[in-house]
């Protein structure tokens, strides 16, 4: 079976990688084509090209992003179905051009926009372009109402829990976009200083011969590249706000989100985005009405607070939520993926 994919984003590749294992498992011969990381396979166009975050950071990849779609559509002619992975931005955009010129060809959606946090309008676009519509977290259910909810991809990958003993350790993730990095780097620094503990930074393995150059000085810090095999056994970890706090919220490891954008982006996010929370654990806690999960600081970061979180942390406690979220989020994705696209 022949997949046109997009996968752009770094975790998208991730995913993607789970749902070739399935497919091993149910000996069914996937070969996919199109954006993902060259890790796995030969693509047309590397997704670390696309690489970028905030606003001004995407400018430049425009004229990358139309060219793609273009490349994209002429190769879904011969494609069996399409698998679109998270990235409204461009996913939306191939969707309705590849409906266009070939109306009949399926479309598989597979980790939606997130239309409960910005642009509902979305909505309509998904239900116009996409035949197959797989969301991942249980409350998405009032919106996609003729999707399919097929688990949650973390619990694919995720398969060892952070036990009760101390660890010895605390975690710095700064993140996977060079803004993200550059941005926490100086206030990690200065918090590794002021812990007795050994501190850890997770690189990202795109980065792991660049590490003077993209994270500055790290003299403070051992240095890994796996954030999953660092949680487990840190005590407390700094994380910036994305995937990685799912994870760490998953395994059960005590953190606080982290997060700085320009200004300026900060400001143009805030008119738009109409939410309490912006870390996953937090929003999927609250839509079950079940409280705060994790703390969170945005744009600004007082060092004494921060140190007074790791210091005051319980793990205990910590360990109850994140045994209820993995309660909420049922199963991991990739095998009801398969089957989407199998079927």
């Amino acid at each position: 079976m022949k997949i046109l994919t997009s996968a752009i984003e770094p975790s998208a590749n991730l995913h993607l990688k789970e749902i070739f294992k399935k497919c091993k498992v149910k000996n069914e011969k996937c070969k996919i084509e199109g954006v993902f990381d060259k890790s796995l396979g030969e693509p047309v166009i590397d997704s670390n090209e696309f690489n970028v975050m905030g606003f001004f950071d995407v400018l430049p990849k425009i004229k990358l992003a139309k060219h793609t779609i273009e490349e994209l559509t002429k190769m879904s002619e011969k494609a069996d179905k399409v698998l679109l992975i998270d990235a409204p931005s461009f996913n939306l955009r191939l969707a309705k051009s590849i409906k266009k010129k070939y109306p009949s060809k399926e479309i598989i959606y597979y980790i939606l926009p997130k239309v409960w946090a910005w642009k509902k309008g979305r909505i309509k676009e998904v239900n116009r372009f996409v035949d197959k519509k797989a969301y991942i977290f249980p409350f998405e259910r009032e919106i996609w109402k003729s999707g399919i909810y097929v688990g949650n991809p973390l619990l694919d990958e995720i398969t060892e829990f952070r036990d009760d003993q101390e660890k010895g350790n605390v975690a710095f993730l700064p993140g996977s976009r060079k803004s993200e990095i550059k941005s926490l780097m100086p206030v990690f620094r200065n918090l590794a200083k002021k812990i007795d503990k050994n501190k850890i930074l997770v690189v990202h393995p795109v980065y792991k011969d660049k590490i003077k150059e993209i994270y500055g000085d790290v003299n403070e810090f051992q240095i890994e590249f796996n954030a999953k095999e660092t949680l487990l056994k840190s005590d407390f970890a700094y994380i910036c706000s994305g995937t990685a706090t799912l994870e760490a919220a998953i395994i059960g490891t005590p953190f606080v989100l982290m997060y700085k954008a320009r200004e300026i982006e900060y400001l143009i996010a805030k008119m738009f985005v109409k939410l309490n929370y912006v870390g996953l654990a937090n929003i999927i806690f609250e839509k079950e009405n079940l409280g705060e999960f994790h703390k969170e600081y945005l744009q600004k970061f007082d060092i004494n607070e921060l140190l007074k979180d790791y210091k005051t942390s319980n793990l205990e406690e910590f360990q109850k939520k994140s045994k209820k979220l993995r309660e909420l989020l049922k199963y991991g994705s990739s095998k009801r993926v398969v089957e989407l696209l199998t079927e």
